[in-house]
């Protein structure tokens, strides 16, 4: 969050308003993201001053003493409410946006990953069900070569079962153009032997991608340390 902020005026309660066309918020609207300062944009995040301070003031006060990196890294929301005299509402707001636009930033550099076999697949989701109690199924998301676009958690089930309907793991795969997809789920007992269920379902979802145009590649089932594939067991 570098100090290159346009210069504002301090804050004055008796100064008259500004002018609707030159508030932050109205400026976004009218000019889009990039046309604000980093003091604008923080300013909306913030929503509100503190007493004495304007959102302005307060958000360049910010900007001035403390760098995004050690907002993220170092702050939590009881630090900026003590230390920055933040609401608790603007410190998880605050929070919230920087640790957003972190993963933003960290997925855009990122190669995207490749899916060539079943076991890039597990070591993939291998810490989402890391002693996971309940069967979470997951839907793969790839471009026609099989890079990742998106993993989706698509439900999350009891003990020992989960339902998997078509039109969850679907819909996101429709809204981003996937080419394919892969599901798989993890069994909490350990044993990734695919129930009659399992085979049942991974009929179902082939089924529903042939009329879609999106291609199920594969259906697997993790268990503790090792998983089965639907495709190569020969169910797909």
């Amino acid at each position: 969050m570098p100090p290159h902020a346009e210069a504002e005026p301090t804050y004055d309660a008796n100064r008259p308003a500004l002018a609707a066309e030159s508030r932050p918020r109205a400026r976004l609207v009218r000019h889009g993201p990039q046309a604000l300062s980093t003091v604008e944009l923080l300013s909306l995040v913030l929503g509100t001053g503190k007493a004495g301070l304007s959102p302005i003031d307060l958000a360049r006060s910010l900007v001035k003493e403390v760098e995004a990196r050690t907002l993220i890294a170092e702050y939590t929301v009881s630090d900026l409410r003590k230390k920055r005299k933040l609401s608790a509402e603007q410190a998880v707001t605050l929070l919230a946006a920087l640790e957003l636009g972190r993963r933003v930033a960290t997925d855009a550099r990122e190669p995207r990953q490749t899916i060539s076999a079943p076991q890039d697949v597990c070591d993939l989701l291998a810490e989402e069900i890391r002693n996971a109690k309940r069967e979470i199924v997951f839907a793969l998301l790839l471009d026609s070569k099989n890079h990742v676009l998106k993993v989706v958690t698509v439900s999350i089930g009891s003990l020992n079962t989960s339902v998997i309907h078509p039109r969850e793991v679907f819909t996101e795969a429709v809204a981003i153009s996937a080419a394919s997809i892969i599901v798989a789920h993890n069994h909490p007992s350990g044993d990734p032997t695919p129930s009659a269920e399992d085979r049942a379902v991974s009929s179902r979802l082939c089924e529903a991608g042939k009329l879609m145009g999106i291609d199920v590649l594969d259906h697997i089932v993790m268990g503790d340390g090792n998983y089965r594939s639907m495709k190569q067991m020969g169910y797909m």
